[in-house]
């Protein structure tokens, strides 16, 4: 059966398009981390939605598991098969056209491929802007941010890629092509079926295109690093620059100095800001509509202000792109930095903005008392509520030793942010690495209702198998 199988796919993609040999397959069963690695029946490259649509059937009609893969940039192994070798991949890295761009209508409709470097390129053509901005950019793909739900740094001001989106097309678990690629801001036409694909991580249908908005390109976009005592005076700051700049605040990102240390040990040419160690930095951007001059002025007023008030202890402004792009690398390249120093336990959590400066106090307290040594690299998007909330070795300790502890560690971060009323994932979604862990933190009505859907959608349960659920 498998023969006929995969002779079938070949007669739908041709040779070149169908990969069976293991050693080709590699680069998609392998975790962005390169943690795991799967095992798959073959690994299918389809260019259109017919192609899409005429696998699935496939795969319905001979009881085969399908896992759609966009980057597979992903962090909790949604994207990358079980270890059984009997799902086949469908990577949609091929269906990478921009299908339409609508000035007048500020939306840009694209194939799920696309990645999100070449969707932001497409946009400033147009002098419009795409704001989904994150560090894997260059190789994260439209539908694998889709099916995430991604965030980024600049959620703050425009949302996730939810809030993002207006329309999309979807091939369903049986194979049929649901066409909603409208760009309507209003459709209050009954369920919003939109939105269940949308986060849903590949297990109720493959997405194959989206309507995406645009926005006017901004005149400046400022940027700025804020040298800080603690958690509550980031949070002092936050308020003051919500207050005094509104919606032109596009982003705020929490960064501690143990962070920031492991940024400039492993990247030597990045320079630090002030010469000398704070406990914590804010890195916050701005974007005007009127000039360069008018946001510069804004910036410099909010922390001045901020230093009167005791919020900031030091403050550097951009003066230049170059600048901008300096400041922007030293938060970027933290999970690098991470990489290149060790294995460490990774935490994308979510926590009311208000209970950030308490969560960190109450678990970096309790984890050095549970874990003493052990190096907490606390970072991520405060003004959202998203903290990337991860946790090193003792210096001394081996990194596979203490990768052991992880269920413990996990246990003391993910209790505290449900405690305080957050989410042990604001954007990486669950996957196959959370997916047995949320059963802790959402309720059996939760989880109901959520399998009901599941259920309705693939009743064989073909879609993405063991993610989420």
């Amino acid at each position: 059966m498998q023969t006929e199988f995969l002779a079938s796919c070949i007669s739908i993609l041709g040779n070149d398009f169908v990969i069976t040999k293991e050693a080709n397959q590699y680069p998609y069963l392998i975790d962005w981390r390169q943690r795991y690695r799967g095992k798959a029946l073959a690994v299918l490259l389809p260019q259109t939605t017919a192609e899409v649509s005429s696998l699935v059937q496939l795969c319905a009609l001979h009881q085969v598991a399908c896992v759609p893969q966009g980057g597979n940039t992903g962090l909790v192994l949604g994207s990358v098969p079980d270890q059984s070798g009997q799902a086949v991949v469908i990577s949609l890295k091929r269906m990478n056209r921009v299908l339409a761009i609508d000035v007048a209508n500020n939306t840009i409709t694209v194939q799920a491929g696309c990645l999100l470097a070449q969707v932001q390129a497409a946009a400033i053509e147009q002098h419009r802007l795409f704001p989904l901005s994150l560090a894997s950019e260059g190789s994260c793909t439209i539908g694998g941010n889709l099916s995430t739900n991604a965030g980024g740094t600049a959620v703050l001001r425009y949302g996730n890629t939810r809030a993002l989106c207006l329309g999309l097309e979807v091939v369903t678990a049986q194979g049929e092509i649901w066409d909603g690629l409208r760009g309507l801001r209003k459709d209050n036409t009954g369920y919003d079926l939109r939105d269940l694909f949308i986060g849903a991580e590949g297990t109720l249908g493959i997405i194959t295109a989206a309507v995406l908005k645009l926005f006017p390109q901004p005149r400046a976009q400022i940027t700025a690093f804020a040298a800080l005592e603690n958690p509550d005076a980031a949070l002092g700051l936050l308020k003051h620059s919500q207050y005094a700049l509104g919606p032109t605040l596009t982003a705020f990102e929490l960064i501690s100095d143990f962070s920031l240390q492991l940024v400039l040990k492993h990247f030597p040419q990045l320079q630090h800001p002030f010469g000398r160690s704070y406990p914590y930095y804010a890195l916050l951007e701005m974007s005007d509509h009127e000039s360069e001059s008018h946001a510069i002025a804004l910036i410099e007023q909010v922390l001045e202000q901020a230093m009167n008030d005791g919020h900031a202890t030091d403050a550097v402004c951009a003066t230049s792109i170059s600048q901008s792009r300096s400041l922007w690398k030293l938060r970027e390249h933290i999970s690098e930095a991470q990489a290149k120093e060790g294995k460490n336990i990774k935490h994308d959590i979510a926590i009311p903005v208000s209970q950030i400066p308490r969560f960190i106090q109450v678990t970096d307290t309790e984890l050095k008392r549970a874990f003493p040594g052990c190096q907490i690299v606390c970072f991520g998007h405060m003004g959202d509520g998203n903290l990337h909330y991860n946790v090193s070795a003792p210096v001394g300790c081996s990194d596979t030793d203490f990768i052991l502890q992880q269920a413990s560690i996990n246990r003391i971060v993910h209790d505290h942010a449900h405690q305080l009323k957050g989410s042990i994932s604001a954007e990486h979604g669950l996957g196959m690495l959370k997916r047995d862990e949320i059963k802790l933190y959402k309720s059996d009505l939760e989880l109901s209702m959520m399998r009901a859907i599941k259920v309705a959608l693939d009743p064989q349960n073909l879609m993405n198998p063991g993610k989420v659920l």
